[in-house]
């Protein structure tokens, strides 16, 4: 199927904002990170080294850079030694992507049942609602 299946303006149009926060979150980490960091509110650098398992120190600074930079994060400086970095959802964006976020759990926790996984659920310690 070559081509593009939306015909009209209007068709491609509505699909525009998927595509450009797909663009924004996409990727292997942004959605683990913007996790971790609603779940716990506040995460400081290496607690998030420490949860992302596999994440070089450099991806997860990019990946913080750009989330602040796309209004989904704060990022809070104290000034102290050794430096102190508190990452936060900012109260626009990052908010608004947790309903998202919450979504996409249970979704993940009916894909695993509806797969024969809830094994996963009982070792990771997830509670479903």
């Amino acid at each position: 199927m070559t081509g593009n299946k939306f015909k009209s303006e209007a068709a491609v149009a509505r699909c525009e904002p998927m595509s450009r926060l797909q663009a924004v979150i996409g990727g292997k980490w942004k959605i683990l990170i913007l996790w971790y960091i609603a779940f716990y509110k506040v995460q400081r650098f290496g607690e998030l080294m420490r949860r992302l398992d596999g994440i070089t120190q450099s991806t997860l600074t990019k990946q913080l850079r750009e989330l602040e930079k796309d209004g989904f994060l704060h990022r809070k400086v104290y000034q102290e030694i050794p430096p102190k970095v508190e990452y936060s959802l900012t109260d626009g964006m990052g908010m608004e992507i947790l309903e998202a976020l919450r979504i996409m759990q249970h979704i993940g926790i009916d894909y695993l049942k509806a797969n024969g996984m809830e094994h996963i659920l009982e070792e990771k310690g997830v509670v479903p609602d």
